[in-house]
């Protein structure tokens, strides 16, 4: 891309607190190969080793901005109100969460396939994640040949549940303007708002996708990602995703369905829960996450399911096996994590 025709970017990280892969983070962003940018970190977090850390490269690179967040917003709140400080002048936005990072490549890339294709509104690309020993790449699907898909259609695959390539926000460009243009641009509070927001803003604009591993998303206990898969919330985020923006993409037949078929995965999960030891807590954020859909929780639905689950396990030894052995695995993971964080 020559460069009278790099457009600006704006770089957002939303800072909160545990910030030991910060530096890393940094290293990443202005490491790129691509130059035109700013770079936003807005500190939401009275962590001073990360501030110290974020001054230090303010003081180095001018494009390194730091703002302070005085309401102390966590999660997707502050994710929108770093959204909220993107310059005028900037034609993409890129969000880094703080304890992820980007390649080299990762601008220079996504802005390329953006300019090449003026209707495309947010670019995702492959993404690395992981930590310790499990590691894998995130939004495979797409076709190779595939560089561009309408918004309709890539929202309209992801409803019915034939494509997940959105990925997180580490992984994804979007176009400054969707951002501005909206009070705010992650549309509810959940941990899965970053999809909502793709299937809220690709409405009138197309898709872009580079075939390239160009992020990296760590996951560890402390992480909100890893919350929301131990109580399984993605579930519930893509019956709510159905209810608000089914209308724009599917008949009113195959939202129908869809959110059919969603609720007896949602109680075919829980029915599961209830042979791996899950805690009150569990309970109580699933039956209010139903009521939130608008959903009494189905006692004798639940119970059905149990006794179906419970045949099935009888019949099938070596799954039983497999699922006791790996809810104790389970376990030590866990308290293991939970005891390096407080030692740590």
């Amino acid at each position: 891309m020559k460069n009278k025709h790099r457009p600006f970017v704006s770089v957002v990280t939303p800072l909160g607190d545990g910030g030991e892969f910060f530096r890393e983070c940094i290293e990443s962003v202005i490491s790129q190969t691509y130059n035109d940018f700013e770079y936003i970190i807005l500190s939401n977090s009275a962590d001073e080793d990360s501030l110290r850390v974020a001054d230090e490269y303010s003081r180095r690179d001018n494009r390194v901005k730091i703002y302070k967040n005085k309401d102390m917003q966590q999660g997707i709140a502050g994710y929108n109100k770093a959204f909220e400080l993107i310059s005028e002048k900037s034609k993409y936005c890129k969000m880094v969460l703080g304890e992820d990072w980007i390649y080299p490549e990762c601008l220079e890339k996504m802005v390329g396939l953006a300019e090449e294709n003026p209707n495309v509104g947010i670019v995702g690309a492959y993404q690395l994640s992981g930590g310790r020993d499990i590691w894998y790449v995130r939004n495979l699907g797409l076709p190779y040949s595939k560089t561009v898909i309408s918004g309709r259609d890539i929202c309209r695959s992801y409803l019915l549940g034939t494509q997940r390539v959105f990925g997180n926000p580490t992984s994804v460009l979007y176009r400054s303007d969707l951002v501005r243009n909206t009070e705010a641009f992650f549309p509810n509070p959940t941990q899965e708002a970053d999809i909502s927001a793709c299937l809220k803003h690709l409405r009138y604009a197309d898709f872009g996708f580079v075939h390239q591993v160009l992020a990296y998303e760590r996951i560890h206990y402390r992480r909100a990602t890893t919350s929301s898969l131990e109580f399984n919330a993605y579930v519930s985020a893509e019956i709510s995703d159905c209810q608000e923006y089914g209308d724009w993409y599917l008949t009113r037949r195959e939202r129908e369905e869809r959110i059919g078929e969603l609720l007896d995965q949602y109680y075919s999960y829980l029915s599961a829960s209830a042979f791996k030891f899950k805690d009150r807590k569990f309970w109580d954020y699933h039956a209010e996450r139903l009521r939130d859909l608008g959903y009494q929780f189905d006692g004798r639905k639940l119970s059905m399911g149990i006794v179906a689950k419970a045949f099935d396990l009888i019949l099938n030894p070596k799954e039983t096996f497999q699922m006791l052995s790996g809810r104790i695995r389970l376990h030590y993971m866990l308290r293991g994590a939970r005891a390096t964080s407080k030692g740590g």
